[in-house]
């Protein structure tokens, strides 16, 4: 009896180690999975679509200069929602740090909003990468929650009228072909 006594508790014994390291490993994998930005979401914001007005917002870029749903009145834009460290949204800037090149010259406005995330990380990633564009840093969902609910990368590329034409989003994230293609579709209307 002593036997299958001690052959239990030894059985008991390595079961509540694999448990705890399973449950261990749980813990970590979700604390990285929420804490990278990609999976954070709130559903507090609206959802906007195709056809519909940019809402009003206002932020300041790390330029020092201020964009507004306005002053994009006029000229194609770009607005873009990232957090540095969601994999989509580091796959997607180096994309839109090639439309920039191009279609900054041709007019086009690319304003770039952090969803919850610091100026020193994001200066951090922009020096890694070798990337120009300025962007405003902001600490929360606010100006985020105007335009959607979930997801990043997310890309509205709107006409003159501040009307949106193109939403893009990780599904699939956008590619310089496409992004492209919609610049050039807008840059011709009117």
């Amino acid at each position: 009896m002593c036997r299958h006594l001690r052959n239990l508790l030894i059985f008991v014994h390595s079961r509540d180690v694999y448990m705890r390291k399973v449950i261990l490993l749980s813990t970590i994998i979700c604390a990285f999975l929420f804490s990278s930005g990609c999976i954070k979401e709130k559903s507090d914001g609206v959802e906007l679509k195709v056809g519909e007005r940019l809402p009003e917002f206002s932020v300041v870029m790390n330029d020092g200069s201020q964009v507004t749903d306005e002053s994009l009145k006029g000229s194609v834009s770009c607005v873009m929602f990232f957090h540095t460290s969601c994999p989509d949204c580091q796959q997607t800037l180096p994309v839109i740090q090639q439309v920039y090149d191009e279609y900054t010259p041709k007019g086009v406005i690319f304003t770039l909003i952090s969803r919850e995330e610091g100026v020193r990380s994001i200066n951090a990633f922009w020096a890694q990468e070798k990337l120009s564009m300025p962007f405003s840093a902001q600490s929360d969902r606010t100006v985020y929650n105007k335009f959607a609910q979930s997801r990043i990368p997310r890309v509205y590329l709107c006409d003159k009228d501040g009307i949106i034409r193109y939403i893009y989003t990780d599904d699939p994230t956008p590619t310089y072909e496409n992004m492209s293609d919609s610049i050039k579709s807008l840059l011709f209307i009117r």
